[in-house]
């Protein structure tokens, strides 16, 4: 098993710019590495509060041994309650520094029981949250193959999303999937050619993750509600692993700092032109070559930031 690294431990650190009397959120709590750290470089005034949507993190040992500290707090959450609980707990507009690090955590990903690896067998489940109904079994036997072939498409990238979904529409009328293994067989026969260096059933595996779990409809969220609940100078750091979540990232923080309304060559006044409400810091970072080594997991990580003004 892989030992739980944060990622981009440092890069956090630097670009969250922590203050000791600042109120900060973890939106991601996994197993408290970034957290941890945060809360150390904090004042007897500063504040955290993290969210996780999984039972399981929010149950750790860990977790129950930082609730010990008062200037703690912690909410079994999904991202789209941000703005709920950030008003619950009287703090809107007073957030200093938002994290997001998205995508699954290495305990989820390590633990067969939890169905998200393609590498061990188990249940065919893929929950972040094991309180929720839908499971990956139950999204695989009842999804129509039109929608099946859509999911595996743009949220895998699977060229071979069509010869996928058609395999698992036959094989659910005989027996619905209920393991990982038993997903992982029908893939490899269904794909004509494999990838190098890639297994074939990787890009399926995410695709249904992220469908099972509405990860891209959860980060449109919780980006949006950010914004309302930074302080000005506040920055929110986020950490993608896939290009479609990137992708979602990049174009949040370029259409909040203004661009959108750039009005090209028009002779249109800088007093007409409305400002953004956040601005980019920086350049997109990556993980240092050094903790690629020590933490392979951190090889697609790409993190950017921005300041709320």
């Amino acid at each position: 098993m892989v030992p739980h690294k944060p990622v981009m431990l440092s890069e956090v650190l630097e670009q969250l710019a922590i203050k000791e009397d600042g109120i900060y959120l973890d939106c991601t709590f996994g197993r408290g590495g970034h957290s941890q750290s945060i809360l150390a470089l904090l004042g007897t005034t500063g504040r955290l509060v993290a969210l996780d949507r999984d039972v399981d993190a929010v149950a750790s040992t860990t977790a129950q041994e930082m609730l010990k500290d008062r200037r703690f707090s912690l909410k079994h959450s999904r991202f789209s309650a941000l703005e709920s609980i950030v008003a619950d707990e009287g703090l809107v507009g007073q957030i200093s520094g938002i994290l997001l690090d998205l995508g699954v955590s290495s305990p989820q990903l390590d633990d067969p029981k939890r169905g998200f690896s393609f590498m061990q067998d188990g249940p065919l489940d893929m929950r972040m949250d094991n309180t929720i109904a839908m499971t990956a079994a139950l999204w695989l036997a009842q999804v129509d193959e039109k929608e099946l072939v859509r999911v595996l498409f743009e949220y895998g990238e699977e060229r071979f999303a069509r010869r996928i979904a058609q395999a698992i529409v036959e094989v659910r009328a005989q027996k619905p999937l209920t393991t990982t293994r038993e997903l992982v067989a029908l893939i490899e026969g269904a794909i004509p050619k494999r990838e190098k260096h890639k297994h074939p059933a990787t890009r399926s595996f995410q695709a249904i993750r992220m469908e099972v779990n509405k990860e891209l409809a959860e980060l449109k969220a919780v980006l949006q509600q950010s914004i309302k609940v930074l302080k000005q100078g506040g920055r929110l750091v986020v950490i993608s692993f896939h290009s479609l979540e990137d992708r979602i990232v990049k174009q949040f923080i370029r259409d909040e700092s203004g661009a959108k309304y750039d009005p090209g060559k028009l002779p249109v006044k800088e007093a007409d032109i409305a400002k953004g409400i956040l601005v980019k810091r920086g350049k997109p970072l990556k993980a240092s070559k050094l903790e690629i080594d020590q933490n392979p997991r951190a090889r697609s990580a790409i993190m950017r930031v921005a300041e709320r003004v």
